[in-house]
């Protein structure tokens, strides 16, 4: 097969058959290759990879206890087009939600995925371990779960609901529903799992994982809960496009207002930026273009495990939030503007002795003249 830039003349024709332009295949494998901290060297190997997968790593997707919003964040994300890139490329056997067979011939497909094995096992939503209170086709999700784990060469709980179980999972839990990773320990599977969180998914991760899969053959470096540092490991409070406003002391104060025009800090507001980790700020959603605090709502934490409870109620502010740059001191908003104004006159001062020392102040005469 004749290669172009290092991918096979057959696939970039069926890529072009279906609209996508060789150019735009390689502007994604080049931000791919940036998300993963790669250089543009690796842009090559990204695509071969991505060929490779298209013939084949064959992928299925587990629904379970959810309202299936990662899946509308897959096959409603523009170009890149990572629905088009995961159904058309990576060879998605089985997800109930966007595939054309139903009944007994999903159950047909399903079943002959397991046995041919291979696969990377992608899970949405959270799974119920009380009896009776998930089924499909009879089956407990639980049993389901353990049956399809066991052929998988990669599993990924994508979304806060597969992660750790999300909403259904808050308080009181009635069908008492956990993550992924929990659901395997107690049915004595010991697999590792990637965690993708966010309340949906970010696509842009999904895809960044499968394809750092497929390139070096292992799964990326997780922190603490499972997930992929490369996303999670950054404070958003860090990068919020809003952080000035933050620092000077500049708050909304009310949804509607001119502050709230003028971009102001949505701490107030009950933003959970400054406890949250994930690379919203710089990723965003819909083909980056916005992400929930620059729509002008507050972030309510959703990258984090067991947020539905443990950020209650989403407009309520954070108590004792550290100031940046003033070493420790902690304060409420209601203190941050005061705190930040005496900071910023301090600095003047500052700045004015240190000039008049090195002979800058206003009235000095140069060269020395009297």
């Amino acid at each position: 097969m004749e290669k172009k830039d290092g991918v096979g003349k057959q696939f970039l024709e069926a890529l072009e058959f279906q609209g996508i332009k060789r150019r735009d295949f390689l502007k994604f494998c080049g931000a791919t290759a940036a998300f993963l901290g790669l250089s543009d060297l690796y842009i090559p190997k990204i695509a071969r990879a991505i060929e490779k997968a298209s013939k084949r790593q064959p992928v299925v997707w587990l629904n379970f206890a959810s309202d299936s919003g990662c899946t509308e964040s897959l096959i409603k994300a523009t170009y890149p087009n990572a629905a088009e890139i995961v159904l058309d490329i990576l060879s998605v056997d089985y997800n109930e939600t966007i595939m054309a067979a139903a009944g007994k011939q999903a159950e047909e497909i399903l079943e002959k995925s397991k046995k041919d094995g291979g696969y990377i096992l992608i899970i949405e939503g959270g799974i119920p371990t009380k009896k009776g209170h998930g089924m499909i086709s009879g089956k407990e999700m639980i049993d389901i779960l353990k049956d399809f784990s066991g052929p998988a060469v990669a599993i990924l709980a994508v979304g806060s609901c597969a992660t750790f179980g999300g909403v259904p999972s808050a308080k009181p839990n009635p069908s008492e529903i956990v993550g992924v990773t929990e659901a395997l320990k107690r049915v004595g599977v010991n697999k590792p799992v990637i965690n993708l969180d966010l309340c949906p998914v970010n696509v842009e991760y999904l895809i960044g994982v499968v394809v750092n899969y497929l390139l070096l053959g292992k799964l990326p470096e997780l922190d603490s809960f499972g997930r992929p540092k490369m996303f999670y490991g950054q404070c958003i409070h860090d990068n919020c496009e809003r952080r000035a406003h933050f620092d000077a002391g500049r708050f909304v104060e009310q949804f509607g207002s001119n502050e709230e025009a003028l971009g102001y800090c949505l701490y107030k507001m009950g933003c959970k930026g400054p406890m949250t980790y994930s690379a919203c700020p710089k990723i965003l959603y819909n083909d980056r273009i916005s992400w929930c605090i620059k729509a002008g709502a507050p972030f309510i934490g959703c990258a984090e495990h067991g947020w539905p409870d443990k950020f209650a109620g989403f407009y309520e502010r954070l108590p004792d939030v550290k100031i940046p740059g003033i070493a420790g001191v902690e304060a409420t908003a209601d203190k941050i503007g005061a705190i930040a104004g005496v900071a910023t006159a301090a600095g003047i001062a500052v700045h004015a002795i240190a000039t008049a020392a090195s002979g800058r102040a206003k009235g000095e005469k140069k060269g020395g003249e009297e």
